[in-house]
Order: structure tokens, then C-alpha cells, then sequence
């Protein structure tokens, strides 16, 4: 999304540490107090997304028109799934042994629209139910909205893990309305709420 120069050199200068700080604070997962205010509409979440994008990038220096087009960019990009995504390596097996075990696999997550279509890009939508996504929900985790959003849409099952890589959105968000979870990649296995990977957090699951 640079503006190149002959010879595929960015000409405009920026630094991508300068856009991530222009950045920080600006999506709607750092705000999970405030509902969106379009839940559940693609275009116009879309919208609120490029606007922003726009004016962070103008604060650091991009010229007005070009902050346009980047921003509006962005979208086309972000929701390929063959450009930059990846599953981790361990999460197939561990979906796969949930499953095959009588549980019913769900993603919820703090993300775009076309979450589903990503999850199924990168070839993970097998063993999963439903996709829930906070763009689509109208609020994020840590938000307790989120996790009753999922949960009404199962009937409030009794028996329900919340496994996140994300101490505050995930295991803080789900421990807050009565949910046990795993925080994996990166986390201590010794800790009580805490597993090496997918596979350790199935084995916890599995063993409960």
C-alpha cells in the first residue's frame, strides 16, 4: 500500500513503527466499552474503519488524497486470506480432537466482518460451528455482551471453556461471567489457567 518510486522503494517517508503508534488506540477492540454504532452492518463498519485509518495517517504526514486511497485499501487486503494469515500449527489437531470428543468448537473473537471467510481460508472451518465476530456482534471482549452474545446463541450450555492468547479479552473477559478458560501461546503450563498451545489446552478440556 506504499507509494512506490521507480525501482519498488517507498517514497513517502513514513515509518511503520510511526503508523502503528497513529494507530494505537484507534480500533474498536480498544474501546470495549462502546457499542458500535452499526452492529452487525459490513459496509458501514468498513466505513468507520477507513475513516480512521484515514486520519491517523493524515496526523503523520500523508497527504489527504493518498490517506484516502490507503485507507480504503486496507479492507481488500486485510480480508485475504492467502495474504498474511496463518493458523497455528497446532490448531487443527486440537479442534479435532474437541470434536471428535462430543464438543462443540466456536470461535469468537474481536474482529472483522468477514471473519468466516478467513477462518475457511485458512483452513480451520472443519471442526468449528459458529463464528462469532465482535464486528458483527456490535461490542468486544473484554465486554461481557460478547460472551453472552455466544452463549445465548447455544442456550447456555453449562459445560463451556474460553481458550484466547489474550489475558484481558479472553481469560479475564470470560472468567468475569463465570466461564473457566485457558490462556495459550506464551503462557506458563504450570499456572493454573495457563497451557503451551492448543493441543495442551484440548488435553486440559478433554480431562475435565
Amino acid at each position: 500500500m506504499d507509494l512506490l518510486a521507480e525501482g519498488g522503494q517507498p517514497t513517502h517517508g513514513i515509518s511503520v513503527d510511526a503508523i502503528r503508534a497513529s494507530l494505537r488506540g484507534a480500533f474498536p477492540w480498544h474501546r470495549h466499552q462502546e457499542q458500535h454504532p452499526h452492529p452487525g452492518d459490513a459496509e458501514r463498519w468498513w466505513e468507520n474503519i477507513e475513516a480512521l485509518i484515514a486520519d491517523a495517517l493524515r496526523g503523520i504526514g500523508v497527504a489527504a488524497g493518498e490517506s484516502t486511497r490507503v485507507a480504503a485499501a486496507v479492507r481488500s487486503r486485510f480480508v485475504d486470506p492467502s495474504i498474511g494469515w496463518e493458523a497455528f500449527g497446532d490448531a487443527q489437531q486440537a479442534l479435532e480432537a474437541t470434536a471428535a470428543a462430543g464438543w462443540t468448537n466456536a470461535i469468537l473473537s474481536n474482529h472483522v466482518p468477514e471473519l468466516p471467510a478467513l477462518v475457511a481460508g485458512v483452513g480451520l472451518s472443519t471442526h468449528v460451528d459458529r463464528i462469532f465476530s465482535s464486528a458483527q456482534i456490535g461490542w468486544e471482549k473484554p465486554n461481557p455482551r460478547v460472551f453472552r452474545h455466544a452463549l445465548n446463541a447455544y442456550g447456555n450450555p453449562r459445560e463451556v471453556w474460553m481458550i484466547g492468547d489474550n489475558p484481558i479479552a479472553d481469560i479475564a473477559g470470560a472468567e468475569a461471567v463465570g466461564l473457566r478458560a485457558i490462556l495459550v501461546h506464551g503462557a506458563d503450563s504450570q499456572e493454573p489457567n495457563g497451557a503451551l498451545g492448543l493441543v495442551g489446552a484440548a488435553e486440559i478440556v478433554l480431562g475435565s
